[in-house]
């Protein structure tokens, strides 16, 4: 997932301050996400909502799958 973000900041040439700001989390989130920690739901949300990435794409097992038929008209 960092290594995602990196490139979406580098494309945007933004610092990783101005990407914290943009996508309003706390700098020290992405700190830890360097360091290898994995973010909490807002700051994922945040994160990826910036950077334009799916969710799908960094946790294991959900490529290809579909929700239940209910849960997505639900949703």
């Amino acid at each position: 997932f960092y290594a995602a973000l990196n490139a979406a900041r580098l494309s945007k040439q933004m610092t990783w301050k101005d990407v914290a700001e943009a996508a309003g989390v706390n700098a020290s989130t992405l700190s830890r996400i360097s360091q290898g920690a994995k973010p909490d739901v807002n700051g994922l949300a945040a994160l990826l909502q910036w950077s334009k990435l799916k969710a799908e794409a960094f946790i294991p097992g959900t490529t290809g799958q579909r929700a239940e038929p209910i849960a997505e008209i639900t949703a």
